[in-house]
């Protein structure tokens, strides 16, 4: 990503400053969201995703996102075995 100028930066910093950006209280932002998502796991669970996601170089989510998607996987193919 190219950076900004100087005058780019005041240009963003003067605009920023006379027209702050519009919240709604009624509607949470991204952040608040997510902590629907939170999930508590015990910490054999714990230590196989971190383990796994190191040996693997990648995060304990996607390591999460590759097993169900397998698991979605591995459940649909009897289904489609019939048709």
């Amino acid at each position: 990503m190219a950076e900004m100028t100087d005058k780019e930066a005041e240009y963003w910093d003067e605009y920023y400053t006379q027209n702050p950006p519009k919240t709604d209280p009624a509607k949470p932002g991204i952040f608040a969201q997510n902590v629907d998502h939170m999930v508590i796991l015990d910490d054999l669970s714990i230590n196989y995703l971190r383990s796994r996601a190191e040996a693997a170089r990648k995060t304990p989510s996607q390591i999460i996102s590759e097993l169900i998607r397998g698991e979605i996987a591995r459940n649909a193919e009897p289904a489609m075995a019939g048709k």
